[in-house]
């Protein structure tokens, strides 16, 4: 079974910047050169994420706590209020909330179909 983690790494966080870099893009009118170096990333990421090419193996703005939350991460980044650690631990709240409601264990089911949210528990 692979540790939460990893499947974050492979399909939230990739979620969590297609959204935001779509927020950005849309809702603050930032080139896509600007969100790359606000986020952290290549143009070419943030162009997949907006085509939706990358980060779209999990839906996690279904959930009204996630989408406000990323939501607020968005603002506070278009406002230059948030970067570096402190947009990472953002960044790690949402990723523990969406392992909080479920919304992973699909994905780790993939991995090992044994797994059930009851036999594994690790992120509830």
């Amino acid at each position: 079974m692979p540790a939460p983690c990893e499947v974050a790494v492979k399909s939230v966080i990739p979620a969590i910047r297609a959204y935001i870099a779509k927020q950005l893009i849309q809702t603050y009118k930032m080139k896509q050169t600007d969100v790359a170096g606000l986020l952290g990333i290549t143009q070419t990421a943030v162009s997949k994420y907006v085509g939706n090419v990358r980060g779209q193996a999990l839906r996690i703005d279904k959930e009204d706590e996630i989408q406000s939350m990323m939501n607020k991460i968005a603002s506070r980044i278009a406002d230059k209020k948030t970067s570096g650690p402190q947009l990472t631990l953002e960044f790690c709240s949402v990723c523990r909330a969406v392992r909080r409601n479920g919304q992973m264990c699909e994905l780790c089911k993939r991995s090992d179909p044994e797994i059930t949210k009851v036999s594994c528990g690790i992120c509830m």
